[in-house]
């Protein structure tokens, strides 16, 4: 009898004091990372550890995603649920958008990138030039990532992006043992979430502080050429977007593409328009509404006038056109054709705004060289 109470009485202890432990993790209170303008994300901070919760990997989508974040040798608590795990500072990463290499070279991290898939869309000079010496290897297609190469470089982790919930690849990935993270950047709607997004990067490299530097000075930036923009009395109309198999695709008046228009002191002629993706419209519709407008920015693919004279004479009826008011972001290419503007862009929306009010009043920025939107030739 003794010796069961004596074993009744540790079982107690013991559940006590896991009890307590568990107890003590719900209740720590932990250090939240102030996000601003994103909305896909959230970086809390405890004792040991730091949880990333990606919260809009893709639209609609119905479950966050969280990853532990922990230094070497940190004790985690056994109560907490987590996608997965993984020891920070990231000594060695792959990434899967070329909207991610900006991040990781304003961090001076770009020496991290050890693979890549479809290297040739990469612009930047800087990861370029380690591509050609062959420091960052070439993985195949998003949809189809060489998994046998991923495998010898062994990254402590994969950095994706997916448009829906279905994706082969990343879960293949995943089943080899490498931690696969997602990166929601594009999801968000407003010029300065998505630059944001540079945090995401800051704290896989316990980089926090030099992110948040690097990111107030683009919202600093950004902000002071909104103000600027404000200052001009004259608002142009504006049209954006270009056909593709005899539709007109528009940005919604919601969008990012809008937000800079808006911001740059224009009248986006869509303003008025919500959804997701891009609004559908007949060639004759857009030339009816938008036939007058000052400004026609992001003529898709094209970049000469006489591109456009000979995809389509109809352009011509466009005022924009005649007055030679059309510009694009198809002359801002890297070495091996990638477009900048989808690389650079998402993390510098200060410079893509103040493009646009170099154009709409050039009056306010007369120093300021165009870093994406150019005119057609």
């Amino acid at each position: 009898m003794k010796q069961f109470i004596f074993i009744i009485l540790c079982i107690v202890l013991i559940s006590c004091k896991d009890n307590s432990s568990r107890q003590e993790t719900i209740n720590q209170s932990p250090e939240t990372t102030s996000i601003k303008y994103a909305e896909g994300f959230s970086i809390k901070s405890y004792d040991n550890y730091k949880i990333l919760e990606v919260a809009t990997p893709w639209p609609g989508a119905n479950e966050a995603f969280r990853y532990v974040l922990h230094q070497s040798g940190a004790t985690i608590p056994d109560s907490i649920d987590f996608d997965e795990k993984l020891e920070i500072p990231v000594r060695n990463i792959v990434v899967t958008s070329t909207t991610h290499i900006p991040a990781l070279e304003a961090l001076g991290l770009e020496n991290k990138l050890t693979g890549f898939p479809g290297t040739r869309y990469i612009s930047s000079e800087k990861t370029r030039k380690l591509i050609d010496s062959g420091r960052v290897q070439e993985l195949g297609q998003n949809e189809n990532i060489n998994t046998e190469i991923l495998i010898d470089l062994s990254p402590d982790v994969v950095v994706g992006f997916a448009i829906d919930a279905s994706n082969k690849s990343l879960e293949t990935i995943k089943k080899t043992g490498i931690p696969v993270l997602y990166n929601g950047d594009w999801t968000e709607k407003t010029p300065l979430g998505k630059a944001e997004w540079i945090r995401f990067f800051g704290v896989l490299f316990d980089k926090n502080e030099d992110a948040e530097e690097i990111f107030e000075g683009i919202e600093t930036s950004y902000l002071q050429a909104k103000k600027l923009a404000a200052e001009s009395k004259e608002k142009p109309v504006v049209i954006a977007g270009s056909m593709y198999n005899d539709k007109w695709y528009v940005p919604f008046g919601n969008s990012w593409q809008a937000q800079f228009i808006e911001d740059a002191n224009a009248n986006y002629l869509y303003a008025d328009t919500e959804g997701e993706g891009s609004l559908a419209l007949s060639f004759e519709s857009v030339l009816d509404k938008a036939g007058n407008a000052d400004f026609w920015i992001s003529s898709g693919q094209f970049e000469s006038y006489a591109q456009l004279a000979e995809s389509s004479g109809h352009y011509e009826k466009f005022r924009a056109v005649q007055q030679k008011e059309a510009y694009t972001v198809s002359l801002s290419k890297g070495a091996t054709g990638g477009v900048l503007f989808y690389e650079l862009g998402p993390q510098r929306p200060d410079l893509i705004l103040k493009d646009l009010i170099s154009i709409f009043h050039p009056d306010l920025l007369p120093e300021h060289k165009n870093v994406f939107f150019k005119p057609l030739n």
